[in-house]
């Protein structure tokens, strides 16, 4: 009773199968490839943030391009999240089809913030567009608003 073999030869012979080969592949699993894969996923790599273009020194490459490098990967997180917001936004209007605009009215307001989120920061800039140029239009924009109030809703009359 206590101990565990085989009662039939069908039994047995199923054992000896996976001895055969499930117990090679295991073992190779678990020595071989376990140990030399990497400890976490790509897909998931987090980087470190690091300075922004405004904390570097202006005779600071390195500083400059490690900014532009976080100001890429950004930039395609930022519009990756924009592609599922609007694909979002197309199949609840598809979906829905006549009731869309009361039905997915949350949906598209969120989509078209985004939108106007991501083309303050990244618009204009084109596909060649550096950390640097964000920042300066960032300022210019700063300016801008505190001159003729904020962008869209008309100038100031009164110069205070």
């Amino acid at each position: 009773m206590g101990d565990n073999r085989p009662i039939n030869a069908f039994a047995q012979f199923t054992e000896a199968v996976n001895n055969a080969f499930d117990r090679p592949t295991t073992w190779f699993r678990e020595n071989v490839v376990s140990k030399n894969r990497p400890q976490y996923p790509w897909y998931h790599q987090q980087y470190r943030r690091v300075p922004t273009i405004d904390e570097c020194y202006t005779d600071d490459i390195v500083c400059f391009i490690e900014a532009n490098e976080q100001y890429k990967r950004d930039k395609q997180v930022e519009s990756e999240i924009l592609s599922i917001m609007r694909q979002r936004q197309e199949d609840c209007i598809v979906y829905e089809r006549e009731d869309h605009r009361v039905k997915c009215a949350t949906i598209m307001e969120e989509y078209n913030k985004a939108a106007e989120n991501w083309f303050i920061k990244y618009g204009d800039l084109g596909v060649y567009g550096t950390v640097k140029d964000a920042y300066m239009k960032q300022k210019h924009r700063l300016i801008w608003e505190r001159r003729h109030g904020k962008v869209g809703s008309g100038m100031k009359t009164n110069m205070d």
